[in-house]
């Protein structure tokens, strides 16, 4: 017979009590709260109660000196201290507590587990241990559902919100060029609006020394910006290798992405004269010598450039573009597409009444605007309300020439 010492109880207990009080004396001053931790206490409890029940019933233990609290009752959750890790190992895994609830097969008891370990036929209590289980574990799958809905809806929210547009670089295309005695690499560049179907992207053909010369002016002018920008270096070799142009034009691409990303660097001439100063100085070159079909792929090109870059509503460039696609869509008499883009200019300088181009850009839009059968009497008055009375008389200088005339810089 064991002990008082070895039982822990004050009475003399057969082998299955002894084992039982072990596992609860490891248990410590183990504070039981809520969840699996109240369940494995109530466990632990009819186990108690179930063998001292057995052993009473073989007259392995004498009950008459056992006080009834030790038969009736389980340790009181405030006389206990958090030892449900200590609890879990000396149980053999048969225990699993998560106090986090992170994953639901982690908070699950199986009363079947538990009984095969301990080797005792406690069917009654198994049974109800099991349905305390499968309930617990209903209420953990009815809210793994919750939050699989939940997690579904804040996807749809998110699949259809709109993405944020921004510009994106892809070289398409690297061509070997000769001309006389050099040999050089055109490199193709598409410039895209993302988080859309852009149906009009621009286009830029470029060399390796126009990037070297825009990369060595901005760092000169933004040296903090561009110090981090890895830029790539001049070859002896294999400059026409298929591998360093490929990575030439991975380079290329991040480049422009990093400068474009810039406001200042933007707006500075060098930015500009590399992306499309270069092709409104051609096509004003073409429009003023009668070229009008390949000035105005120029214009239109220019004109998607510009928007692509986010380039000034009222700046000159933007506002001489709007005057090269009015007058070449007209000489081409494709009325409507000059009489619309003539409107734009005019909505553009809506509250600029002495800039130098309004004049022309309102008689054009009325000259225009009576030919494809639309509203002219808006910029008829609005004509008739400047300040300058030369601008009223017809016979001032038209859009075409004002055009040709202007110095682009």
């Amino acid at each position: 017979m064991a002990t008082e010492a070895e039982c822990g109880w004050g009475t003399p207990a057969g082998p299955g009590t002894r084992r039982f009080h072990r596992l609860t004396y490891a248990c410590g001053r183990a504070r039981l709260r809520s969840g699996p931790e109240a369940m494995a206490s109530k466990i632990l409890h009819r186990l108690r109660r179930t063998i001292t029940r057995q052993e009473k019933e073989d007259g392995k233990v004498d009950t008459a000196g056992l006080d009834a609290d030790v038969l009736d009752e389980c340790p009181e959750s405030r006389d206990l201290v958090d030892d449900t890790d200590g609890l879990s190992m000396r149980l053999s895994g048969t225990l699993s507590f998560n106090s986090d609830h992170e994953d639901e097969d982690d908070d699950v008891i199986d009363g079947q587990t538990f009984q095969a370990s301990c080797d005792l036929e406690l069917s009654e209590h198994s049974e109800d241990s099991k349905e305390t289980v499968e309930n617990s574990t209903g209420g953990e799958c009815g809210q793994g559902n919750l939050l699989t809905k939940q997690l579904q809806e804040t996807w749809r929210k998110s699949h259809v919100r709109a993405i944020p547009q921004r510009l994106a670089f892809d070289v398409t295309d690297a061509s070997v060029v000769r001309d006389k005695a050099s040999r050089y690499v055109v490199y193709t560049i598409y410039l895209i609006k993302t988080g859309t179907y852009d149906q009009n992207p621009a286009i830029i053909y470029r060399r390796f020394s126009d990037f070297e010369k825009l990369n060595r002016r901005l760092r000169r002018l933004y040296h903090e910006e561009m110090q981090d920008l890895v830029f790539p270096r001049k070859r002896l070799r294999k400059n026409f290798a298929a591998e360093t142009i490929a990575k030439r034009s991975r380079a290329f691409e991040d480049f422009l992405s990093h400068i474009s990303s810039i406001p200042d660097i933007c707006r500075c001439s060098d930015f500009l004269e590399f992306f499309y100063l270069r092709d409104l100085q051609v096509a004003q070159k073409l429009t003023r010598t009668g070229f009008y079909q390949p000035a105005l792929a120029m214009w239109t090109n220019a004109w998607r450039l510009q928007d692509k870059l986010g380039a000034s509503g009222t700046s000159q460039h933007v506002l001489l573009n709007l005057a090269g696609l009015t007058v070449c869509h007209q000489e081409l008499d494709q009325l409507l597409e000059a009489q619309e883009f003539c409107q734009q200019a005019v909505q553009r300088l809506e509250s600029q009444n002495t800039h130098p181009l309004l004049p022309a850009f309102l008689r054009a839009h009325i000259h225009l605007s009576w030919k494809v059968g639309k509203d002219k009497r808006q910029s008829e008055a609005r004509l008739q309300q400047l300040p300058d009375t030369e601008a009223i008389d017809q016979k001032g200088p038209s859009l075409k020439e004002l055009l040709t005339k202007e110095t682009l810089s």
